[in-house]
């Protein structure tokens, strides 16, 4: 316990005072921007084309190394009927490679599309994304956690903030959670009642 307690300190402290401009996320009636990559069976997801289904819950996750991401998203599958039954889907990003998506999979049975974001290209473009400072990277790896292997060469050491946005059909954004505090999810209930 004590060593988890240490790396959600450090890891918030790395947060507020690694120097780099703090992402703030999109907001309510923000439109979504678009983008397409690849899910966990290489089949590529274009958020127009989900859209036009129905809403969409984007989910940003950190990687299959963080428990809180692993319980997080085994609650959201256990809960996809529920979300498709009010006509959504959902879809998670990560910049994780494939062998980090793999485990997740395997941890979480999650059933939705797992997006790798090579390049951190979608992160960007919602504002969640930050470099994690080289004396949290380097305390990490004292746990077994290595950014630059999980994340490969091209996302290195930068994380999302586990954000939470459902977009609409029409585009918009019409819920946000964004705390960087990544020990605090939205409940399924909350999503639910915006879908």
């Amino acid at each position: 316990m004590k060593k988890l307690f240490l790396i959600v300190s450090v890891f918030i402290l790395a947060i507020a005072v690694n120097g780099q401009e703090e992402p703030k996320g999109l907001n309510i009636n923000d439109q979504a921007p678009d983008f397409t990559a690849k899910d966990q069976n290489g089949k590529d997801v274009n958020l127009r084309e989900k859209l036009k289904e129905g809403a969409v819950v984007l989910v940003f996750y950190r990687g299959q190394w963080c428990p809180y991401c692993n319980r997080y998203l085994k609650k959201l599958e256990d809960s996809m009927t529920l979300v498709n039954n009010k006509g959504a889907s959902l879809i998670t990003i990560t910049p994780e490679t494939a062998a980090g998506i793999a485990k997740t999979i395997e941890k979480t049975k999650a059933t939705y599309p797992i997006l790798f974001d090579d390049g951190l290209s979608i992160m960007k473009s919602y504002d969640v994304a930050f470099k994690v400072d080289d004396k949290t990277v380097e305390k990490y790896k004292t746990y077994g956690i290595d950014f630059a292997k999980a994340n490969g060469d091209n996302n290195g050491a930068n994380l999302p903030v586990p954000a939470v946005y459902v977009i609409n059909k029409e585009g918009k954004i019409i819920f946000r959670h964004f705390d960087k505090d990544y020990t605090k999810r939205v409940s399924v209930a909350e999503i639910l009642a915006h879908l």
